[in-house]
């Protein structure tokens, strides 16, 4: 181990200076690399957005893919047991876990979902991406935490609002409390789509105001592009989340390719990044 330990020093500083990110932000260094932290959201939950430094394969080995966990979970002070993930659908299923373990009709170690919720202090709750957004929630009042994955399919079902339906429904948890942090995901300008999207979400429900924000073309030509923070923020909203309780990295994935993976920059050679969020003793 502290061989591994040296390589990974090393290789943590062998690619420079990590982007700027939003001042709400701050990287940090890990065993393994470079982790980004939400600055408001410190004192309400232990949480990290994990760089591509972390290594972990889409479809890898099973030895790195359990080296890549095990230092998300030492990284949050936990065992690597104490994780809990979900099989991402691409959906608007939320998956919760009380104290007394998973609700609903599976206890499966990765059921089915977009989103996880729970109270069960020292959990440790964790989504994937390599595009899609990760959302993680905290309650100020609570010990409740989520952690949300946001890819089109997922914002157009309403994940967020979802999830803040979940916590207010199951822990009582009140939207004002909470605290949003949106990590690195494809950016505005990054992310051209087709026009079947735009029918999508009009069928999903979403008014037309909200569609006009989310999807704008480019300046020159005549690419549709989506705007999943924007999105994503406007729906936290709606959902009684504060404005002013929403912090976003602003960091589009496909832009750093040193730094962040991108399944549509980089196709099958995209590694996965990881959003996780502790739950704390109850406050």
């Amino acid at each position: 181990m502290p061989d591994d330990n040296r390589r990974l020093r090393t290789a943590a500083t062998s690619i420079g200076t990590p982007p700027p990110v939003d001042a709400a932000f701050r990287w940090e260094r890990e065993i393994w690399g470079h982790a980004l932290h939400c600055v408001p959201l410190e004192p309400v939950a232990k949480h990290l957005f994990t760089s591509r430094q972390l290594g972990l394969p889409a479809n890898g080995s099973d030895l790195d893919t359990r080296q890549a966990w095990s230092f998300v979970a030492q990284s949050l002070g936990v065992r690597p047991e104490d994780l809990l993930r979900v099989k991402q659908v691409h959906g608007n299923v939320v998956r919760v876990v009380t104290r007394d373990g998973v609700t609903g009709t599976t206890t499966s170690q990765k059921p089915d979902g977009d989103a996880i919720v729970s109270n069960a202090p020292g959990l440790v709750l964790a989504v994937v991406v390599a595009d899609c957004v990760p959302i993680l929630l905290a309650d100020r009042e609570g010990s409740a935490v989520a952690a949300i994955h946001a890819g089109w399919r997922g914002t157009c079902a309403g994940i967020v609002t979802a999830a803040v339906e979940a916590m207010n429904r199951t822990f009582g948890t009140r939207p004002g409390n909470l605290v949003a942090a949106i990590g690195p995901s494809i950016g505005p300008d990054d992310y051209v789509v087709g026009e079947s999207l735009v029918a999508a979400f009009v069928a999903a429900g979403h008014d037309d105001a909200s569609v006009s924000r989310w999807f704008r073309r480019a300046p020159v030509g005549d690419a549709l592009r989506l705007d999943l923070w924007r999105a994503n923020q406007d729906q936290l909203e709606g959902a009684g989340v504060r404005p002013e309780a929403i912090y976003l990295s602003g960091l589009s994935t496909v832009s750093h390719p040193r730094w962040l993976e991108s399944f549509r920059r980089d196709a099958g050679r995209a590694g996965r990044m990881v959003a996780a969020v502790r739950v704390a003793a109850e406050r």
